[in-house]
């Protein structure tokens, strides 16, 4: 394992607010207290080639050339995450173009197969990246992803190698073996975020089949009626092996875990890369950390003693800073510029 952190200058060091040095408080500071000023993103909506569709919320310059930065958010999150518009309006203060996806589902508005987004949803994030090359075929394209979005990320960039279209890209607090984070988010105080995700998770599920009844939907409908009950589902294990694996073709929760772990991933990575990990991160073991000549040569990965799982909250309590929102605009400029 990675035991201090890598390739980084003392100024990239994190250090938590005062009173904020927990992992647990780190970790709910942005969704339960934090604010971001309101913004306006026009919504472009992308077709799918298998009839299905995904927002995205652009914000930033209009320029052509503009660099854009397509951002990813984590599970049961959206664009209105505050870390996903903290970002764009960090990038936007730099004259960076952003876009941020909103997966399957997500964008408040279901989706129109049984399926929805996963860890492993790499296709998904091709087909946007292709999107927006053609699109704006003059931007230097980048992305970032939080999590499940960094995950996706990090599985696209193995699979990609020299061919993934993106200039550079970011990945913050990912779950590297997602059997290994299974089992941690059931363990101790992270069972309150299980709970969390396992309610919104099946809500999720449950608001599809209305939906899917309501507009008459009946093939869908069909495909989530056999996925059987949704009683009695409490761990990860439970949803991914019952709901995921069947939905989006694995044999059960181990085979999807292992197809999907961006860990297997990491030495296939060709763009310049740079990761973001917290050796407190409540959803993740220290041991499922890559050891170091897992990580190829353009990657650069700074572990830090504190910071929760997408947290990084410094300043202080009165006044409270982002440091990802400093360090994520600051290593892509100096990437861009070479």
């Amino acid at each position: 394992m990675i035991t201090q952190l890598a390739n980084a200058s003392f100024a990239n060091r994190f250090v938590p607010a005062s009173g904020l040095g927990n992992p647990h408080l780190q970790t709910l500071w942005g969704p339960l207290w934090r604010r971001v000023k309101p913004m306006e993103r026009p919504r472009e909506r992308v077709w799918l080639d298998d009839g299905d569709f995904l927002d995205l919320d652009w914000y930033g310059p209009h320029q052509v050339d503009a660099p854009l930065v397509l951002v990813l958010h984590g599970l049961t999150g959206s664009s209105n995450s505050p870390y996903v518009a903290g970002l764009q309006q960090a990038l936007a203060q730099e004259g960076w173009a952003s876009v941020a996806l909103n997966w399957r589902g997500c964008s408040g508005e279901p989706n129109l197969l049984s399926r929805s987004y996963h860890s492993g949803a790499s296709e998904d994030l091709a087909s946007v990246v292709a999107h927006l090359r053609a699109l704006r075929p003059l931007a230097p394209l980048y992305a970032v992803g939080y999590s499940l979005g960094g995950n996706v990320l990090l599985k696209y960039l193995g699979e990609s190698g020299h061919n993934s279209d993106l200039l550079g890209a970011v990945a913050v607090s990912v779950p590297f073996r997602l059997d290994e984070c299974a089992d941690r988010i059931g363990m101790g105080f992270s069972k309150i975020y299980q709970r969390h995700f396992m309610r919104e998770m099946l809500t999720y599920i449950r608001d599809k089949q209305r939906h899917f009844q309501h507009e008459g939907m009946s093939e869908g409908l069909a495909e989530l009626a056999a996925l059987g009950s949704l009683e009695n589902m409490r761990t990860f294990w439970d949803f991914d092996g019952r709901v995921t694996a069947p939905l989006h073709g694995f044999v059960d929760a181990k085979d999807y875990y292992r197809r999907a772990s961006s860990r297997y991933f990491l030495g296939e990575i060709r763009t310049p890369t740079l990761i973001i990990q917290a050796e407190d991160d409540p959803f993740v073991f220290k041991h499922s950390l890559p050891e170091a000549d897992e990580l190829s040569s353009s990657t650069q990965f700074e572990l830090q003693a504190k910071g929760g799982h997408v947290g990084f909250v410094d300043g202080s309590l009165k006044n409270p800073g982002y440091y990802l929102e400093r360090r994520i605009p600051l290593w892509l400029t100096t990437t861009h510029r070479g």
